[in-house]
């Protein structure tokens, strides 16, 4: 298996500064100098951290790609650990942009245009912890990712979740998937007590619903709308709103 290249290779201007995070500082030309960065003992070179001055954001953490002379950064919420924003780009003074913004407390459509390369997740942000606006963030995030797809079937995969967000039994519930398929939970991570079938749109352009991954025992649909309908009819009944997982 090959061996990815010395880290003084990639990023020799990284290895003069000490750190990632002592990079960041002077690629930002006084920007962070009071911003609290901190770089990992294990891989100085490779990781920082940032914290924000808002408790509902967990730390912003930048990587060095191994491979190739690349940062990627990911920041995420605390109390289900999923993340708000991500994006990668080979300039290290964007990432310092996005550094900035996300410690500063930026709304995230702000951070985005201060740094282009940052990639946001669909969700939003819920400091109150409300459990029904955190299942909306979630529906939010899988609307998002089925729309970005570049798998070749997105469309059914699109599909299936715009379908499904549009009926009012599925959409009051908490939404995920796992392996693709759409499943569904009666209270938030990192519980997530799972109620009724699950859906999945095949490469054949078909959808399917099941108890399980293995079982594939409520059929086969030729539209999203005939396969929400049948995971409708399997919902068990009495439902009430979504609660916050323990």
């Amino acid at each position: 298996m090959p061996t990815p290249p010395a880290p003084a290779l990639l990023y020799p201007d990284v290895m003069a500064h000490g750190s990632l995070a002592a990079a960041l500082r002077d690629a930002a030309h006084g920007r962070l100098d009071a911003v609290p960065l901190s770089s990992s003992d294990i891989a100085p070179l490779m990781r920082a951290t940032v914290d924000s001055v808002l408790p509902h954001r967990r730390s912003l953490h930048v990587s060095a790609g191994p491979w190739e002379r690349r940062w990627s950064i990911c920041g995420s919420e605390p109390l289900q650990d999923l993340a708000l924003v991500d994006g990668s780009t080979d300039n290290l003074a964007e990432v310092g942009e996005a550094v900035r913004a996300w410690h500063d407390g930026v709304p995230l459509e702000e951070i985005r245009r201060a740094a282009p390369f940052v990639h946001l997740t669909g969700r939003f942000e819920v400091p109150d912890r409300d459990p029904a606006q955190l299942a909306e963030s979630e529906w939010r995030h899988l609307r998002c990712e089925a729309a970005e797809l570049e798998y070749h079937w997105r469309e059914t995969h699109q599909a299936l979740i715009e379908t499904a967000y549009a009926e009012p039994a599925l959409r009051a519930l908490y939404p995920f998937t796992s392996h693709w398929a759409l499943r569904f939970a009666t209270d938030t991570r990192p519980r997530l007590t799972i109620v009724g079938p699950m859906l999945s749109a095949r490469g054949d352009g078909e959808y399917e619903v099941s108890r399980s991954l293995l079982a594939n025992d409520l059929g086969r649909f030729a539209t999203a709308q005939e396969a929400v309908a049948q995971a409708v009819r399997h919902l068990p009944s009495g439902l009430g709103p979504v609660t916050l997982g323990g």
